[in-house]
């Protein structure tokens, strides 16, 4: 086939059989590089114009999913008031997760197979109509059921637009692009409880459904009418790897229940935690033996192999632990220890999404300049520790200037890390399954977040409880509980707020310590990827 207006491209010259292609690229490719076909053609020759065009619908795609992921933390309690559901109402958050999760790397191996544009709409169509559903919920349960729906078309929309850029911008040029897809999942998942907030206390907290319909919409015919890119060549009949898809599937929810769950609404030994961390555990052992024996993977084991993917996927946890540690809490500390307001604390959160666009933006030329990137990623993650490093230092005299700026700073390591840990895995591997590498990579980003966010607020809450305990009589103790709200606190009088607050900042220190730590490690990895030369055309 061939893209209209387009003549088919001549053929580049085949590589020689002893090419210097790593042994993962030959396993994974199969033969021999292959003509570029004229659709192909076609997309490598995209005018500037409709690159930009559609760039812009992958990121109104990227926004619909990452803005919502948080978007109603805030207005939990309204909802559950409104809907008669307060034994349900961290489901609404837990819903989504378990749906986007598992859907990851299915609509990744899907996209490889049948083509990136029909799984993005497809995604599109799944997202809107959750969030339709979710406008009009009478019940909970209602609600809940639109927050899946939601989530696994989210599964698609995370990964595919990193992809699509993958089918018409070389890999030399491609950091720019990623980057800024990026930007815009972390400054939405930032803006999200924020914006939320605002929803809930003006408008309501439906809106925050309703214009998601209209944008997917838009999303929608952008991506019908821009997006053209070429079709996966296919040999053979498509053999879907269904016991895969299910193993996935167990295993990250499995994950996503534990440390959703686990310290919080059951303990970590507790019956629930351990039988269900046993299910996941068994699901995970078993996906490697079925993965082997299935003829088309979801997950081939071929990318374990490659050390550079090894490397960045332990990088990512690392960093997503990090940026998921920082936005849970960091609005929290200002509260706490400044006094500032819910919306002022919000705004804290400004400078880190801004330091996120200006990372992605400043690193995506960099690379593209120099078709270097590994010392790229190291100086990121090294950038992130000194923004945790930052609030360590100062979290016992803090100021409203310090937050923002450590934020800033942590921003801008996420920014330029994120986009180009994406660029080198799909630098790693042939043009056939970038959509498996990218979707592996982002279902590692989110393991990260989530193990991030549970690891830091076991240490917190224990560490917080264990202070409160030795420092408050039995009695303030009992009325206050071990871990009061910021509006509680400041309503307490003067000494024993000062023995609270001291206690949240002495139980906050670790973590900050611990998020460095983490950070320094990920740019230790890193230092280990090897530097590849960066593709000038697509294959």
């Amino acid at each position: 086939m061939t893209c209209d207006g387009c003549s088919p491209p001549e053929a580049p010259p085949r590589r020689s059989s002893n090419s210097s292609a790593s042994a993962p690229e030959r396993a994974l490719a199969g033969s021999a590089s292959r003509p570029v076909t004229a659709e192909e053609g076609c997309a490598m020759t995209h005018s500037r114009p409709r690159i930009v065009l559609l760039f812009a619908a992958l990121s109104l795609v990227t926004l619909l999913t990452s803005l919502s992921q948080h978007l109603f933390v805030p207005a939990l309690p309204v909802i559950a008031a409104e809907l008669d559901g307060l034994e349900q109402m961290s489901w609404v958050i837990v819903a989504f997760i378990l749906a986007s999760i598992p859907t990851m790397p299915i609509f990744g191996k899907l996209s490889d197979v049948f083509g990136r544009r029909a799984l993005i709409v497809i995604g599109i169509a799944i997202f809107t109509a959750g969030s339709l559903a979710g406008a009009l919920a009478p019940t909970m349960e209602w609600l809940i059921f639109a927050r899946v729906l939601q989530g696994a078309g989210s599964g698609a929309l995370v990964i595919l637009p990193q992809a699509a850029v993958a089918d018409v911008v070389p890999a030399r040029q491609r950091g720019l692009y990623a980057g800024i897809l990026s930007t815009v999942f972390a400054a939405a998942s930032i803006a999200g409880p924020f914006v939320g907030g605002l929803l809930a206390q003006g408008p309501g907290w439906r809106w925050g459904f309703w214009l998601n319909v209209p944008l997917g919409v838009i999303a929608l015919l952008s991506t019908a009418f821009l997006l053209r890119l070429p079709k996966p060549e296919r040999s053979g009949r498509v053999r879907i790897d269904y016991a895969g898809m299910a193993l996935i599937s167990v295993a990250t929810t499995a994950l996503a229940l534990v440390t959703t769950w686990g310290g919080a609404a059951y303990e970590w030994t507790s019956p629930q935690i351990v039988g269900i961390a046993a299910v996941g555990l068994g699901a995970a052992i078993a996906l490697p033996f079925v993965e082997r024996r299935a003829a088309q993977p979801v997950l081939p084991l071929t990318l374990f192999r490659d050390a550079d993917f090894v490397f960045t996927s332990v990088a990512a946890i690392g960093l997503a632990m990090a940026m998921f540690a920082f936005l849970g809490y960091l609005p929290t500390f200002a509260q706490m220890t400044l006094g500032a307001r819910p919306a002022d604390a919000g705004l804290v959160m400004i400078p880190m999404a801004v330091g996120t666009l200006l990372g992605s933006t400043a690193s995506g030329q960099i690379v593209a300049r120099t078709g270097r990137y590994k010392l790229v990623l190291i100086v990121a993650a090294v950038i992130v520790a000194a923004g945790a490093g930052l609030m360590a230092a100062t979290v016992h005299d803090s100021a409203i200037w310090v937050i923002a700026a450590a934020g800033g700073i942590v921003g801008f390591g996420i920014g330029s890390s994120f986009g180009n840990i994406v660029l080198a895995v799909q630098n790693a591997f042939p043009h056939a399954i970038v959509g498996v590498a990218t979707a592996a990579t982002s279902l590692f980003r989110q393991i990260g977040g989530m193990f991030g966010t549970s690891l830091v607020g076991a240490m917190f809450v224990r560490g917080l409880s264990e202070r409160l305990v030795e420092r408050l009589p039995e009695g303030q103790l009992a009325d206050i509980g071990t871990s009061p709200a910021p509006d509680v606190v400041h309503a307490l009088p003067d000494g024993v707020q000062d023995v609270v607050i001291g206690a949240f900042t002495d139980a906050m220190l670790p973590v900050y310590l611990l998020m460095t730590i983490v950070a320094l490690v990920a740019a230790g990895v890193l230092g280990f990827i090897r530097p590849r030369a960066l593709a000038e055309a697509i294959e």
